[in-house]
């Protein structure tokens, strides 16, 4: 089963993770590594970790300045904001195309501020400036970026109106399953209709648990997420990380013993389809 982590660039982090040898690592990335000097140590970075672990995702950062970093910008009212979000997801795509790894990108973060989309007033209209942006994107760095679901109405799993036009446009998709359990208020049968409907297009997963209410980044098997259910809906060709809520950021534990628990539910359900 593939063991996927995720770390800041900071070297402490690095080095926990690549002790356990994983699969797959994902370098979460901020603002800081985008200058002159945060760019030079993010590329040293890379090589190390490239040099021992097949798959690399590179996460595009959260915010700028504060402010979160939303694919569907209105340049018009956030320029500043506008201009880091496309320079630096293209050079983040260049990278990822130069070295064989993938960039990952989100579709949407949260609405902090209401009646405010993206610095747009309809939420369809940013609907409609992500997804284009996406297929640019997708176009731009074919096999080499992916987009990530978030609880926002701008870019969410869950609602099968707006999974059909992301199936249309066949978008190369990265899917956090905490997201979409919130966004649906914890309904398992309706996360599994999503999972099931989106697994083509699906090439990285966020696993990771919740209580379907707010945004709480549990270890596998502490919320109400079925994983039983969940795992045969994964994309198997799909590359994986355990994005968990650490207590200490220099001691991955809680992704260890989430990629445990997901052993045994495997382990469970072969017993279960071949009995002794």
């Amino acid at each position: 089963m593939l063991l996927g982590l995720k770390a800041s660039t900071d070297e402490r982090q690095i080095r926990d993770r690549l002790q356990y040898h994983p699969n797959v690592f994902e370098f979460h990335l901020t603002e800081n590594d985008f200058s002159a000097e945060g760019w030079a140590h993010f590329l040293k970075m890379v090589t190390w970790v490239r040099g021992q672990v097949p798959t690399v995702v590179f996460h595009h950062p959260m915010r700028f300045r504060g402010q979160r970093n939303e694919l569907a910008m209105n340049p018009t009212k956030y320029p500043t904001r506008y201009d880091f979000m496309m320079t630096s997801s293209i050079k983040l795509m260049n990278l990822a195309k130069k070295v064989n790894a993938t960039a990952l990108i989100h579709g949407g973060y949260r609405v902090d501020t209401p009646g405010d989309y993206a610095g747009w007033t309809d939420v369809a209209k940013a609907q409609d400036v992500a997804l284009a942006r996406m297929i640019a994107f997708a176009q731009e760095a074919p096999g080499h970026v992916v987009f990530e679901n978030s609880m926002s109405p701008i870019f969410r799993y869950g609602d099968p109106d707006f999974e059909a036009r992301i199936l249309r446009w066949q978008l190369p998709l990265a899917y956090d399953t905490s997201h979409t359990f919130i966004t649906l208020h914890g309904d398992n049968d309706r996360l599994m209709a999503s999972l099931a409907n989106l697994k083509p297009l699906v090439r990285h997963y966020h696993l990771v648990d919740s209580m379907g209410k707010t945004h709480d980044s549990l270890p596998l098997g502490q919320g109400r997420i079925d994983w039983a259910r969940v795992l045969p809906l994964l994309n198997p060709k799909a590359s994986r990380i355990y994005e968990i809520g650490l207590k200490d950021q220099f001691n991955c534990e809680e992704m260890i013993a989430s990629h445990h628990y997901l052993e045994k539910v495997a382990e469970e359900l072969a017993a279960a389809k071949h009995p002794a």
